[in-house]
């Protein structure tokens, strides 16, 4: 009997352990990282460093860690979205339209840059001394240069020269020239700055970069040609994520470096060193028109200038392109 009395009270003792474990409220799982796609201007370093102070207090807006996925070109980039390694990011305005056209993401918010500062544009940068430094000459003997360029999903560093001063004077940029370097902006301008091409595409944003970081380099540097204003950088969401999820990044970034105090003045200098001195304001989808455009012009352009068989498939293939170009219109309108 007093075994099994002591038996009775053993069992009793496990099932109070149980029971009060079983009363601990159970720990919700954290909530998993938001991943930040970047394609570094000057170096993935340098990159981490700009955005850090940024995502740091996004990530304690949201209450989840928010990581950096670093890309080197265009195309690395573009890839992650694809395969949905990418959450969040800021995007030129081609490679945005690439990734919401592929229905993976959404437009958020878009670049506000500095009301005191030159628009945004593409330029042509040139050696000031040399043979080669003349935009005439440039347009009258191509072959005969050496092309420093940006990726062809670029605006500045592709799409505008091509579209606004190539096309229009019969240069293909990826054939009429004697050679060419692709790369980041900072690389097309040292390039040409080194001697090793002799002129490079470029923005006005990244330029006034680089004459901070290579001062001596800049000086040898000239603009010989300028486009019209680029359509801005947006910053986009992958469109499955939760809309309560995706509101609260739209307040955050459009509230980030507002108002007074000591706070927005230190956010004001972390947008200033990522070329984002207004910050940034609300957009949508539409925000994308005037990149469709440029697309739609260069794809047109590059049809007129191509050699055809006949003259009823040149036809064929602005029909198809002025299709496809009023399709992308219509979806983003949505």
């Amino acid at each position: 009997m007093l075994r099994r009395g002591v038996a009775r009270l053993a069992l009793a003792a496990v099932l109070a352990r149980h029971a009060a474990a079983g009363a601990q409220p159970v720990r919700p799982l954290p909530l998993p990282e938001l991943r930040f796609g970047v394609l570094p201007v000057g170096g993935v370093v340098e990159s981490r460093e700009s955005w850090t102070p940024l995502l740091a207090e996004l990530s304690r807006a949201i209450g989840r860690p928010v990581t950096v996925h670093s890309a080197t070109t265009y195309e690395s980039l573009g890839e992650a979205i694809r395969r949905g390694q990418v959450d969040l990011s800021l995007l030129s305005a081609q490679l945005a339209l690439d990734a919401v056209s592929q229905r993976r993401m959404n437009v958020l918010a878009q670049v506000q840059r500095h009301g005191g500062t030159p628009d945004h544009r593409a330029v042509l940068l040139v050696r000031k001394a040399g043979p080669r430094n003349s935009l005439q000459d440039l347009l009258a003997r191509p072959e005969q240069w050496r092309l420093a360029r940006g990726d062809s999903r670029s605006v500045s560093g592709f799409i505008l020269p091509q579209v606004q001063l190539f096309l229009p004077n019969r240069i293909a940029m990826e054939t009429r020239f004697k050679s060419e370097i692709v790369a980041t902006h900072q690389a097309t301008a040292l390039a040409v700055a080194n001697g090793d091409a002799d002129v490079a595409t470029n923005n006005t944003t990244d330029f006034e970069r680089f004459r901070e970081q290579f001062p001596a380099e800049a000086e040898r540097l000239q603009v010989v040609w300028e486009s019209e204003p680029t359509p801005p950088a947006q910053v986009v969401v992958r469109r499955d994520l939760p809309p309560e999820l995706q509101k609260k990044l739209r307040v955050f970034l459009v509230g980030y470096g507002r108002g007074q105090g000591s706070r927005a003045e230190s956010q004001r200098e972390v947008l200033k060193a990522l070329r984002a001195s207004l910050g940034y304001a609300a957009a949508d989808n539409k925000a994308l028109l005037p990149a469709a455009r440029l697309q739609y012009q260069l794809a047109r352009q590059s049809a007129l200038n191509a050699q055809w068989v006949s003259e009823a498939a040149r036809e064929a293939r602005l029909q198809r392109i002025e299709s496809a170009y009023a399709e992308q219109v219509a979806a983003l309108r949505e």
